[in-house]
């Protein structure tokens, strides 16, 4: 490199330097008082180094679902042993090959080990690293995962802890630490220095490359993944690099960590790691030193962590060198951002973006989805998890009781789950308030299709809860006003059920004048989603408990608390058993006729659709590709074809009815309240939705 350096004075002679960027078409180190001072490259130079749009071209973009396959990974460490170091990472690069990674993280000075000392200071040491980074380099070749490994690296006669990234035989760019931890002299001030400048670039056995903090790597086949890097106490500074990576635009963070074990810290880290990703709203990849390193003074754990948007992907077991992998959802991190109106992206034109090419197919997915997104993944958390839950309802309807002075509730008991959930919310709620449980009036209205099975467990129920009773009979009237429209009382038609659903509506509000009550809805978020409810009948209340609770949640709860209260475990465990149904067919020897679930698909899908739909906005096409995954032990792909279309017509169709319900508490992540969360016209059309699926 000494005949692209020249003295300051050369820049007198403009033409020369010119000529010599020109032809070199590399950068000219302009040196002042014998030290580097600046840099003078060609505007071709320039534009390569950056990476300009103008010169990359954008192959087709990979057909993924936006999904990325990410691995941590813990190499077996030798300390100040670059040559066997390089080793065991270069098998470990191997045999990820066959997951097909397209991120792979590696701890944090991993070639040479974290605890070498003063041994930093040999050239030795960092000869032989530089020689490892080679070895590791071209052992990529033909490798297209973006791969991150730790080594100390010499600039400007100053050794700093860096980042090295590096794709099919190419190092992309070096990322040095910005924060060092100085907690005593032998840590690593002792032999690194933080850098703070802009970037630039460095030369690594002798080819030049991007060295800097603000560096971000793209794959040409998926432009929206944006990776950057920081190291270990980067993350644990009070500004961190990730931070600012963020809001440039990384929506994927990885960290190459060396944090040493200490009782209980392996919690604090994992809880620093889901803060970042649900704060930056990203992917926090964090690879730590484990196994091999030494324990002269600490203890290394090789605690690898995959981290998205707050929620915990993969956690590999502590001291175990394990390689952990995980799939990165890029459109769930992307839907995050767009409803964060605190996460406020700039462009930052100091930041280098650097593009590597990796074609991504659709692979079968090396991440758990949950079913039952609005249910507690933990078994362990399901007792806790109810009582908030229901709290919040509670809660809820207890501030409009204090508001309006009221001390009566009025309820329609059916004995199905919903109107189970809404009488165990008012009962909570009136102990809170210190208010006689007599005050809940719990009102049965047996009619055509009431079942023996659900009255004789209404009336249970309502005695249980020591509410007041009454049995209202609407048989009678709802004959007679259906012998007033000249309907035959054995056409079982739309009239026919939603007669009996208004009538039981009437009832309940002219009680609830009597007695200056408020009549509390019992309708659930998933029948609101599917217009699974009778316009101006069980569509109307004073205040609705349920209405952001979907069934499977409804029936999470019950459950819950029939677990928790051993004087009602048993009606509330025959209640879970007792299909769900509007009871509003003629029974045959008192036994339902009419199962909801028969006519409108499982609950349990339906609600599966409603979560991804509305928390993550993402297509048919991904929503059906995601309840594959999680159902694929219990229905075939064309059912849940089949119930999808039928979710998204009845969605879409049934927004009129949405637009007009009561007031009620969200205390689950979706809300249809046109009031708060979902602002849709009634009006919208589905077919373009139906159709790219």
């Amino acid at each position: 490199m000494q005949n692209k350096s020249r003295p300051i004075t050369d820049l007198r002679d403009t033409n020369k330097i010119s000529n010599i960027c020109h032809e070199e078409n590399e950068p000219i180190f302009i040196t002042k008082n014998g030290y580097d001072d600046l840099v003078i490259m060609s505007n071709e130079t320039y534009n390569s180094l950056n990476n300009t749009k103008e010169k990359i071209s954008f192959p087709e973009q990979s057909n993924c679902f936006s999904l990325i396959k990410v691995g941590c990974a813990s190499n077996l460490i030798k300390l100040a042993c670059p040559s066997e170091n390089s080793k065991n990472i270069i098998n470990i690069i191997k045999e990820s090959k066959k997951y097909d990674l397209d991120i792979l993280v590696f701890p944090e000075l991993c070639i040479t080990g974290y605890c070498c000392g003063d041994l930093f200071y040999q050239n030795s040491l960092l000869e032989s690293s530089y020689s490892a980074i080679e070895k590791i380099k071209n052992a990529t070749i033909g490798i297209q995962t973006l791969i991150f490994i730790g080594a100390p690296i010499i600039f400007s006669d100053k050794l700093y802890n860096c980042a090295i990234a590096m794709c099919n035989g190419n190092i992309l760019g070096v990322i040095p630490k910005t924060n060092l931890p100085n907690y005593n002299e032998f840590y690593e001030n002792r032999h690194f220095v933080e850098y703070n400048g802009e970037n630039t670039t460095i030369i690594i056995n002798n080819k030049q490359y991007p060295f800097g903090t603000k560096l971000l790597f793209s794959n040409k086949y998926q432009t929206n993944l944006k990776v950057a890097a920081e190291i270990c106490e980067d993350l644990w500074a009070t500004n961190t690099p990730s931070t600012s990576h963020a809001l440039a635009g990384a929506n994927v963070i990885v960290n190459l960590s060396a944090s040493n074990e200490l009782f209980g810290k392996d919690e604090t880290r994992k809880t620093l790691v889901l803060a970042t990703s649900y704060r930056l709203n990203c992917a926090y990849l964090y690879s730590s030193i484990g196994n091999g390193e030494s324990t002269q003074d600490l203890v290394y754990s090789s605690h690898n962590l995959i981290a998205e948007n707050g929620n915990l992907l993969k956690e590999a077991k502590l001291f175990t060198n394990e390689l952990i992998i995980s799939d990165i959802d890029l459109d769930l991190l992307s839907a995050a951002r767009r409803k964060n109106s605190s996460f406020k992206s700039k462009k930052d034109e100091n930041y280098m973006t650097i593009y590597f090419e990796k074609p991504i197919p659709l692979r079968n997915l090396d991440r758990y989805v949950n079913p039952f997104p609005f249910l507690p993944s933990n078994e362990n958390q399901t007792i806790d998890y109810a009582k908030k839950i229901i709290y919040l309802q509670a809660m809820g309807l207890a501030k409009r009781l204090e508001h309006i002075q009221c001390q009566n509730v009025v309820i329609g008991i059916s004995g199905g789950l919903d109107s189970t959930l809404a009488l165990i919310v008012a009962y909570e709620t009136f102990k809170y308030l210190k208010l006689n449980t007599k005050g809940i009036h719990a009102i049965l209205m047996p009619c055509f299709g009431t079942s023996n099975r659900t009255f004789e467990n209404s009336q249970k129920l309502a005695k249980a809860f020591n509410t007041t009773t009454k049995v209202i009979s609407i048989k009678d009237s709802v004959t007679l006003h259906l012998n007033n429209l000249n309907h035959p009382l054995d056409v079982n038609d739309v009239a026919y059920e939603n007669a009996q659903a208004r009538e039981r509506t009437q009832v309940l509000f002219d009680y609830s004048n009597m007695i200056n009550g408020l009549v509390i809805g019992t309708g659930d978020l998933s029948e609101l989603a599917l217009g699974w409810c009778t316009y101006n009948g069980d569509h109307m209340s004073n205040y609705g408990v349920n209405v952001s609770v979907p069934k499977t949640l409804v029936k999470f709860l019950v459950k819950a608390y029939a677990n928790s209260h051993d004087n009602l475990k048993n009606v509330l465990y025959d209640i879970l058993d007792t299909p769900i149904s509007p009871e509003l067919l003629p029974t045959i020897e008192g036994q339902m006729t009419q199962v909801t679930e028969d006519i409108i698909g499982p609950y349990e899908l339906h609600d599966f659709f409603l979560y991804y739909l509305l928390k993550y906005n993402y297509s048919l096409k991904k929503i059906y590709y995601y309840a594959k995954a999680a159902f694929k032990n219990k229905y075939d792909d064309e059912t849940i074809k089949k119930w999808l279309k039928t979710f998204i017509k009845r969605f879409f169709n049934s927004q009129f009815k949405r637009s007009c319900i009561p007031d009620g508490p969200k205390v689950t992540e979706i809300s249809l309240s046109p009031r708060g969360d979902l602002r849709m016209p009634s009006d919208a059309s589905y077919f373009d939705f139906i159709d790219q699926f």
